[in-house]
């Protein structure tokens, strides 16, 4: 076994989770930024990868809600592609569909203060964990 990468990749940011050795268990990175008009950070997430040993990534898939993919779909999977090209791990996709509203209850059911509960990176970082550990409760069962 190996590591995974789980991401939630946003306009604004890009959630980052890791499972442990044995892919069992998914825990947070911390989550990058993305400048508007720039590239996404594929040398900074292939540095992460590469740190950690990853041997898998999956990626979030945006579907609109009736299950169709949109343009957004589209620039992920090319950000995806990019990354599995740069990294040389293949790439997996899971669909994301309410991950980000699940992501931000569980956020705010954490007891935090409001102002830490609102930092939008805790969002991510919590969908890109929600789309690590479905992905890997998948896999074990499978």
């Amino acid at each position: 076994m190996g590591r995974i990468l789980g991401i939630d990749f946003g306009r604004r940011r890009v959630g980052l989770a890791i499972s442990d050795p044995t892919a069992t268990i998914a825990q947070p990175l911390p989550a990058l930024t993305r400048r508007e008009g720039k590239r996404p950070p594929v040398a900074a997430i292939t540095a992460l990868a590469q740190q950690h040993e990853v041997t898998e990534i999956v990626i979030g898939l945006p579907l609109s809600l009736q299950g169709d993919e949109t343009a957004w779909t589209a620039e992920v999977r090319e950000f995806g592609a990019k990354l599995a090209d740069r990294t040389g791990v293949p790439v997996s996709w899971l669909d994301e569909r309410m991950t980000s509203v699940l992501a931000e209850k569980t956020v705010r059911s954490l007891g935090l203060k409001r102002s830490e509960r609102e930092r939008k990176d805790r969002v991510d970082t919590a969908a890109a964990l929600l789309i690590l550990q479905a992905y890997l409760d998948r896999r074990s069962r499978a």
